[in-house]
């Protein structure tokens, strides 16, 4: 396997997160992200703003979503079904 590259089952943890697929998991893996724990207390406009340099472009907006979703999933022991969902942060900061 290339340096920087991840097996299936080594995005597995991260493919447990709400949604994360595979897609996601592997910027994530990119960025150090082994786990929602690695996630844990992150500030998902920093990740957002680092998965950017990392590929050279603007990022859809979608994927902050997706990682105020995850870092709230990986920060909180209970949850919101609703806040599960990662359109439902496209207004809404964390806590």
């Amino acid at each position: 396997m290339a340096s920087g590259t991840a097996s299936r089952g080594e995005l597995s943890p991260l493919m447990e997160i709400p949604s994360v697929g595979k897609k996601t998991a592997e910027d994530l893996w990119g960025m150090g992200m082994r786990s929602a724990a690695d996630l844990a207390d992150r500030e998902p406009q920093e990740l957002y703003d680092e998965l950017c340099v990392r590929q050279g472009c603007v990022v859809d907006r979608c994927m902050l979503y997706v990682f105020r979703c995850a870092v709230y999933f990986a920060s909180n022991e209970r949850h919101d079904p609703e806040l599960l969902k990662w359109w439902n942060w496209k207004d809404r900061e964390l806590p």
